[in-house]
């Protein structure tokens, strides 16, 4: 008698290479998105409330803040799967 197959086991948390290609273009979309909308929110605010441009370094600053948050949330996420 032969003896059963064992399953093999696969990892599905491997690291691949496109799994970080992927971070690092999601990485660079997400920040420069963030940014070009804080510009936008500051552009704005500075049509509204006036001013000699200090919104609009305002709204890139804010853009960049949010931006940051963002890329650390998502590279914990998608380096947090393979720790696990």
């Amino acid at each position: 008698m032969s003896k059963p197959e064992k399953p093999r086991k696969t990892n599905k948390n491997v690291a691949t290479p496109m799994k970080y290609i992927g971070l690092a273009s999601a990485i660079g979309i997400d920040l420069a998105a963030c940014t070009l909308g804080g510009f936008y929110l500051g552009s704005w605010l500075d049509k509204i409330w006036g001013g000699p441009g200090l919104w609009i370094a305002f709204g890139v600053l804010f853009g960049l803040l949010i931006g940051g948050v963002s890329v650390f949330i998502i590279t914990k996420a998608v380096l947090g799967e393979s720790d696990e």
